[in-house]
């Protein structure tokens, strides 16, 4: 037990394996897990591919965030020993000069092995001037944020992509019919069809579903009313007489279903500027998100709960392929890429929490050594007085993992 506390204590501060033996790859071990993680894929694919594509998002985005603290702990002279994809038992690996690259059971997660992260991670003399700990401040806040900033870099990337392209979801001040009206119904009577503009009720403007129900209903059933129209660029008008609402007799009914959000485009300009405000604003978001995904009341209310809050439940890479795949149906690629840059704003804010064993807690770290570090004296923070917190954090995690994951099962969000 003591072993297993003493390993677990040593990879909270190292942030990743520390484990230095390099044994051959079993070849069972790499075949039947390979078997099962194809087979998942392939399953995953069949029942919704978008899903499989939200996946495939969230995968490229986990190697990614790993390659950014890879490439700028290289370029800060630190050694690296280690960059797996995936957590738990090895299922194989293979060296390329001092690091070895590797595939491990469990995914989720992945990280890569930097020497001499603190005052506990142990490291050969000859390898001391290339540790994690003996390199500057901002060098050491660089390799340790790169992760998140990738996150960001992706979401941002992601937006104005999406917003130059397929456009940027929002009120675009045109209220448009879509569908049929209802039938015998006001609108029905006169000829309005989807794609109709509604442009006024009698001398009100309108540019937005509730400035037409404002219209309507401040009228009794049976009052006429003239309805301005656009279609296909041709200027309408029509009086006639509203019906009443079917689930309120009293309330007035024009009939239609309409709605003024739609995807526009956006020139380039706009869409790095509408892109960079939309990150910084679900980072924001995030933020107050924290606050409610690591609260344990919350956690266990939602477990024994018959219905799940939809907006408070924890879940997992599971249930979020299930929204994943949902959205792909009615939105296709844009409205999974534009969750995959959600997703990617949440994680990059998450990792920042200032706690082992996220990368935020190393960031913590360094700065409260830089602060204590005067004239000339290096302070070190003895990392294993943070342990005890770090170990309640993982607990905490595995615990939201749990639940998250029972109640993707049970109540599913797709």
């Amino acid at each position: 037990m003591s072993s297993f506390y003493t390993k677990f204590r040593d990879e909270i501060a190292a942030g990743g394996a520390v484990d230095p033996q390099k044994p051959k790859n079993n070849s069972a071990t790499t075949a039947i897990t390979g078997a099962v993680v194809v087979g998942l894929l392939v399953w995953l694919g069949v029942k919704n591919p978008w899903s499989l594509v939200f996946v495939a998002g969230l995968i490229v985005s986990v190697f990614l965030h790993e390659l950014g603290h890879f490439l700028t702990a290289r370029r800060s002279g630190m050694k690296v020993t280690q960059f797996y994809m995936g957590m738990g038992p090895r299922v194989f690996s293979f060296q390329r000069g001092e690091v070895e690259f590797g595939l491990r059971a469990l995914p989720i997660g992945a990280f890569v092995r930097i020497v001499g992260m603190n005052n506990l991670d142990e490291s050969d003399p000859q390898d001391e001037p290339r540790t994690y700990r003996q390199q500057s401040y901002p060098k050491r806040m660089l390799v340790i944020t790169a992760g998140s900033l990738m996150h960001l870099i992706i979401a941002i990337v992601l937006f104005i992509g999406i917003y130059s392209t397929a456009g940027r979801f929002g009120d675009t001040g045109k209220l448009l019919i879509y569908g049929a009206p209802a039938i015998d119904s006001a609108a029905a009577k006169i000829g309005l069809r989807e794609g109709d503009q509604i442009v006024a009720i009698d001398d009100k403007q309108i540019t937005s579903r509730s400035e037409l129900i404002f219209a309507i209903v401040e009228n009794q059933p049976g009052a006429i009313v003239a309805v301005k129209y656009l279609r296909e660029g041709q200027a309408g008008v029509e009086q006639v007489a509203l019906g009443a609402n079917p689930a309120n007799p009293k309330v007035a009914f024009l009939g239609v279903a309409s709605d003024s959000y739609r995807y526009v485009r956006q020139n380039p300009f706009d869409a790095v500027r509408l892109g960079l405000f939309d990150v910084a604003r679900t980072a924001r978001d995030s933020v107050s998100g924290l606050f409610v995904v690591l609260n344990p009341k919350n956690i266990f209310s939602n477990v024994v709960a018959d219905e799940p809050d939809m907006m408070t439940r924890p879940t997992t890479v599971v249930g979020a392929s299930q929204v994943g795949g949902e959205i792909g149906r009615s939105e296709g690629l844009k409205g999974v890429l534009m969750l995959l840059a959600s997703v990617n704003i949440f994680v990059g804010v998450f990792n920042m929490m200032p706690l082992l064993p996220f990368d935020g807690g190393h960031a913590a770290i360094a700065t409260y050594e830089r602060i204590r570090s005067r004239r000339g004296r290096v302070y070190r923070a003895d990392v294993g007085k943070m342990i005890p917190v770090a170990t309640t954090v993982v607990i905490l995690l595995v615990t939201l993992m749990f639940a998250g994951l029972y109640l993707d099962i049970t109540s599913p969000l797709g």
